[in-house]
């Protein structure tokens, strides 16, 4: 029996093109400035050295600051796609201040405000996994356009926990959350995801929204177009 309803966010609650049409421009453009003016907060400061640890050679031999150390690495990561931890952190602490000052809102697709409000009337509980920052996570369900969505949300978990392709993440989670794998019903629209969670023990399925990537013929799990059916 499911106990758990645990989610991916890009392709599975939110948008992919809010993520890569808002989220990423509006960081890619605010990151140079954001770290010129926040370097020295300790939560910034922070992100920056982990950034500064997936600098290549070039990059340490190019630039001496720390800060633009990170500006280079992070504009590297942001061009491929790279989900590195501290730039995760960073683009979180970025977003928030787009978040707080309402250039910025989170969006979800229109069943999720009622599933979040239907499995929590039925006992279940509703957790987050995601590769971006659990600070990034609680800001788009936080200041959604759906209204703040947080109080049906009873845990987070980034790429601090593990790599999301790997089975020892969901059973960490499961750990975590103080059930078994199979009282967990996880949702991505990410195959490979899917795949990693059932390994762990998990129920998997795969969504299908529109604007995801086509999926390959004859997965091992139940394929939806929406939450619903959970």
């Amino acid at each position: 029996m499911t106990a758990v309803i645990l989610l991916d966010i890009e392709g599975t609650t939110t948008p992919i093109s809010f993520v890569t049409d808002v989220l990423f421009p509006y960081a890619a453009a605010a990151i140079p400035s954001f770290i010129a003016a926040h370097h020295q907060r300790p939560e910034v400061a922070a992100a920056i050295a982990l950034i500064a640890k997936d600098a290549n050679p070039e990059e340490r031999s190019q630039h001496q600051s720390p800060s633009d150390l990170a500006l280079a690495v992070v504009r590297r990561q942001m061009a491929g796609d790279i989900k590195a931890t501290g730039l995760k952190q960073l683009q979180g602490l970025v977003w928030q201040h787009g978040y707080e000052s309402g250039v910025v809102r989170g969006q979800v697709y229109a069943d999720v405000p009622a599933q979040f409000r239907a499995w929590t009337a039925a006992g279940k509980k509703v957790a987050i996994y995601s590769s971006g920052s659990v600070l990034a996570q609680k800001l788009i369900f936080g200041y959604s356009d759906a209204g703040d969505l947080r109080p049906y949300i009873t845990a987070y978990f980034d790429t601090t926990t593990g790599p999301k392709r790997e089975a020892a993440s969901y059973t960490a989670i499961a750990a975590s959350l103080g059930v078994a794998p199979s009282e967990i019903t996880f949702a991505t629209d990410q195959p490979g995801e899917a795949h990693a969670a059932a390994a762990a023990g998990c129920n998997a399925v795969v969504l299908m929204r529109p604007g995801n990537a086509p999926l390959p013929a004859n997965l091992p799990f139940p394929v939806h177009g929406d939450l619903r059916v959970l």
